[in-house]
This record gives C-alpha cells, sequence and structure tokens, in this order.
C-alpha cells in the first residue's frame, strides 16, 4: 500500500491570501505533474498568523478558502491537506481540512492544543477531539505543528490502526532541533510514518525553520528539506509499519491497565 507525498515548503505572506493562493496553485500543479497522490501545504497557508485580525480570513468550512482548495483538489486529481482559518462564533478554528482528490472530504480536524507564546487563546477557539481521516490509504491521524509536542495525542491514533499521521506547521528556526526530533521520536514511539510540512521566511518578525520531512517508523527521515523553498516528494509503502512492529513488539506489550495511579496511592518508594 504506496502512497507519494508532496511537502510544499514555502514562504506564505501574511494577510495576502491572494498572492498566497498563487502560490498554492502552482505548488499543486507541481505534485500532480509529478503524480502524487497528496500535497500537503503548511499551517495557516492562505493567511499566516494575523490572527487578530481573523475575522478577514476565516470562512465557515464550506465556503470561502475551503472551497477554493476542494476545487483545486478536484481540479488537478490530488489530495491536498492544510489547514486555514474557520469561522467560529466569537473566535476562529486553526481548522486542517485533508481533501481528496475528487474535491471530497476526507477529514476536518481543528487544533487542539493552542500556543501560548503567541497567544493562540486569545484569537482560537480549542478543538476538542482528535480525528481520524477515511482515506483511499487506510486511516490517516492529523495534527498542527504544537500538537507535535504532546505524545498522548499520537498514541491513539496508533492503537487505533493508522499507518501515518500528517503535521501542517509553522515552527520558528530557534527550534527548529525540536521539530525534527519530536517528528522522530512520535514516529519511533508509535511505529508510524509522520509526513511533516513546515514553513519557510520570514513571519511577524520571526524566521520559521522549514525541515518539512517524512519520517518512518523506525525514526527515519526518508526525505528532509532544509531551509529553502521546495516541493519535497516521496513515496511511502504504508505497510513498513507491520514490519516494525513484528520485529519490537511495543503493541502487544503495553500495559495500559498499569499506566496510572489510584486515588492517593501513588505507589512512591521513599527508601530505596
Amino acid at each position: 500500500m504506496t502512497i507519494k507525498i508532496s511537502l510544499a515548503q514555502f514562504t506564505f505572506k501574511l494577510g495576502e491570501v491572494d498572492k498566497n493562493l498563487s502560490i498554492a496553485i502552482e505548488a499543486i500543479k507541481k505534485a500532480a505533474a509529478i503524480g502524487s497522490d497528496l500535497i500537503l501545504l503548511p499551517e495557516l497557508w492562505a493567511s499566516g498568523y494575523d490572527l487578530k485580525n481573523w475575522r478577514k480570513y476565516a470562512s465557515p468550512i464550506d465556503q470561502g478558502i475551503f472551497s477554493s482548495m476542494k476545487s483545486l483538489a478536484q481540479k488537478n486529481k490530488i489530495a491536498i491537506g492544510g489547514s486555514l482559518l474557520e469561522l467560529g462564533q466569537d473566535k476562529a478554528f486553526n481548522t486542517f481540512l485533508l481533501t481528496g482528490k475528487n474535491g471530497d472530504t476526507l477529514g476536518i480536524y481543528r487544533k487542539i492544543h493552542r500556543f501560548r507564546l503567541l497567544e493562540e487563546e486569545k484569537w482560537l477557539n480549542a478543538g476538542d477531539r482528535l480525528v481520524l481521516a477515511a482515506t483511499p490509504w487506510g486511516d490517516i491521524g492529523l495534527a498542527i505543528c504544537y500538537d507535535l509536542r504532546f505524545p498522548e495525542m499520537f498514541r491513539p491514533y496508533a492503537v487505533a490502526g493508522s499507518r501515518l499521521v500528517l503535521i501542517v506547521a509553522e515552527w520558528p528556526e530557534r527550534r527548529i532541533s525540536h521539530w525534527s526530533k519530536l517528528l522522530q521520536a512520535r514516529a519511533i514511539e508509535n511505529q508510524i510514518f509522520i509526513a511533516g510540512v513546515n514553513k519557510v521566511g520570514e513571519s511577524l518578525g520571526v524566521q520559521l525553520g522549514g525541515r518539512s520531512a517524512i519520517i518512518d517508523p523506525w525514526g527515519v527521515p526518508i526525505i528532509e528539506g532544509d531551509k529553502q523553498e521546495g516541493l519535497l516528494t516521496a513515496e511511502i509503502n504504508l505497510l513498513e509499519t507491520e514490519k516494525a512492529r513484528r520485529t519490537i513488539p511495543v503493541f502487544i506489550d503495553r500495559r495500559p491497565e498499569a499506566y496510572r495511579f489510584e486515588g492517593d496511592e501513588l505507589n512512591r518508594n521513599k527508601s530505596y
């Protein structure tokens, strides 16, 4: 079971939706031309992190830039994933839409973990559930940027049978080593493929780090970018997850019933 994935590691301009859409269209066309099944666009690729002006960019999930994304998928016969601002009642959602090659909706995930260093809680509602997207390549987990720091979010995806998790991000260059290491950690501990796309260039005075990558279930990068713009593409065989799990049977040896404290008994051994 193979899937060819392209990661669109580009600079998207703050608040310039039309220009950013043009950049995305070119990347989508290139990915389709080389036979990719799926292209990932970075977090908030249409507007960037202009969160205080979210009302200018946010739209319902079936309208605006979301509809444009579905139309592009249908026109180019390629699945597309990326996050956009979704209209909420008093705030926006940072929403990852995964659409199929026919423009059908495969998955809608709203970012659960809001990044306090960017005051996301002021402008964004928090999502409240994980999403497994039902796709032609099996169930695929979805995540956005800061989610990567929460390992408890990724284990349920693996336990539910997902062989691949997709992550879209705007991760800063100054912490790019964390991005790379966490992508590998999430892949190793869950014995799954991780595909993460990150923006490059500058946003709000911060340099974004790139280093988009596809990581195999052993934690080995199949393809990895640097800080330059470009389209990174690799084909993966999702059945490699089974081979990893047979070799080191982590999921057979799990004991979730033991992973808890009971009441006030914290099982502390104070004498050694």
